[in-house]
């Protein structure tokens, strides 16, 4: 019995995965023979394939047995409701990015939560059954409201019985204060930030309101969270200006001691849709900068240092381990409402960032609700949270199904409606399908190649050590 597969032509030869997230590379021969049903136990092919569940020889119970161990695995997330809980504090930010996604040019500047709204939003999200919570504390800069900040964070604490929660910040680190960086560290809130690279790219992409670059407030602040022993993450996104820099974007990371980099591509929503033409790219331009960076990830990662690119990390973890991480914009459904909840400065709670962001652009398509009005379950009987996960399904999407790289990817129908008005993407090969195919062709490569010392690099990423 043949296991339902997609399949690709790479490298002069066939690779095959199924929903399982199993793989294999196949020469043309052996591919024909497998698609015809005449392999037969003494090809050398013939094991790896019963061993990935592409070829089995027991019956359809006995098969589904052997491999829902391997499909929980891989759909894990599906097991856990909404973990991630992101409260965007104020709109407000002392940088003006050229590609934020915080805001629209069509925003209301200057929205605080309150301190009443904030506790609020924390009694929805502990509202979510799962034990284990992330609460993500965004902007704009949620450094300028770091009072309310505070407050939830102390609320959650008080009403918490049984929760297990963990505390994030995404700041600029332009206002970090030695009094509010003690409290983080006393509080225990992880701090990540946003760098794009060396001050030449940086100060491009990241500028004050006057027009300056931000860079020696981000390193100064990057040196100061260190100085008091504490990690910090950061993320790059890359413009048309980072395109040229690939190597020296990688090496302001390591020289700034950072343990890590995830190489993000725009997202066309916000002032980077409005900008476009000048600070966005083609695939092929972003795939070629990724590539070059890339190589250059694995050669700091030879010579010793243990430095993952994050996103390849997450495809790894599929590919490679068996499982996935839940990495909201990679699952399927995506974690739109059932994996991650958007709460805005007014209250009002969106299906994800990306909801929350197109409501400023005066489209409240992705508005689940108001955590003054609502209850969690209010929010989860939506119809906005049913669709959502309803149209991001994509083992039921034309062009997605019959992808190879189907069991690893995922969709956005946030970014879908923008382009389209429709929550279902109708052109299967649209700029984000691309980028993602055109990463996964790049690691396929490098598995396919077997290069024992690139290989270890691959493991130790999806491993953590």
């Amino acid at each position: 019995m043949l296991n339902h597969f997609n399949f690709k032509q790479l490298f002069g030869e066939f690779l095959i995965t199924n929903d399982l997230g199993m793989y294999a590379f196949l020469s043309k021969p052996d591919f024909y023979k497998f698609v015809c049903g005449k392999l037969s136990p003494n090809d050398s092919c013939y094991q790896t394939l019963c061993d990935r569940f592409f070829i089995s020889n027991n019956s359809k119970e006995t098969f589904l047995d052997e491999t829902v161990d391997s499909l929980r695995a891989l759909k894990s997330y599906m097991f856990s409701s909404t973990a991630l809980h992101i409260f965007a504090v104020t709109n407000t930010c002392d940088l003006n990015c050229i590609y934020c996604q915080a805001r629209d040019f069509s925003s209301k500047k200057r929205g605080f939560m309150s301190i009443k709204t904030g506790r609020k939003a924390v009694e929805v999200a502990m509202c979510s059954p799962t034990k284990y919570l992330t609460f993500e504390f965004q902007g704009g800069e949620p450094l300028l409201n770091i009072d309310v900040v505070k407050a939830m964070i102390s609320h959650s604490k008080e009403i918490n019985t049984e929760k297990e929660i963990q505390y994030t910040i995404v700041t600029n680190l332009v206002s970090l204060s030695d009094n509010v960086l003690e409290y983080l560290i006393n509080e225990n809130v992880s701090i990540c930030t946003s760098l794009d690279g060396y001050a030449d790219v940086h100060n491009l992409n990241r500028i004050f309101s006057n027009g300056l670059g931000s860079y020696d407030a981000v390193k100064r602040g990057i040196e100061k969270v260190k100085a008091a022993g504490r990690y910090i993450g950061a993320i790059q996104t890359t413009s048309r200006h980072s395109l040229a820099y690939p190597k020296d974007i990688v090496s302001a990371y390591v020289d700034l001691g950072i343990s890590g980099i995830f190489l993000r591509p725009l997202t066309p929503l916000g002032t980077a849709r409005k900008y476009w033409d000048d600070i966005g790219y083609t695939t092929d331009e972003f795939l070629s900068f990724y590539k070059e960076a890339l190589d250059f990830i694995i050669k700091v990662n030879i010579e010793g240092l243990h430095f993952p690119e994050i996103h390849a990390s997450y495809f790894l973890k599929k590919i490679l381990g068996g499982y996935s991480d839940n990495y909201m914009e990679l699952r399927s459904p995506c974690g739109a409402s059932i994996g991650q909840l958007s709460y805005y400065h007014d209250g009002n709670v969106y299906t994800c960032d990306e909801g929350r962001l197109l409501s400023e652009m005066g489209d409240s398509s992705f508005l689940l609700g108001n955590v003054h009005t609502n209850t969690y379950d209010d929010l989860m009987n939506c119809s906005s949270c049913k669709s959502t996960s309803a149209a991001s399904v994509i083992e039921s999407l034309p062009g997605c199904c019959d992808c190879v790289y189907q069991p690893y990817c995922g969709v956005c129908p946030v970014v879908n409606y923008v382009d389209s008005k429709d929550i279902f993407p109708k052109s299967p090969r649209d700029y984000r399908c691309r980028i993602h195919e055109g990463i996964l062709d790049i690691l396929f490569k490098l598995i396919y190649m077997d290069d024992k010392a690139v290989m270890d690099v691959f493991f130790r990423w999806i491993e953590g050590c």
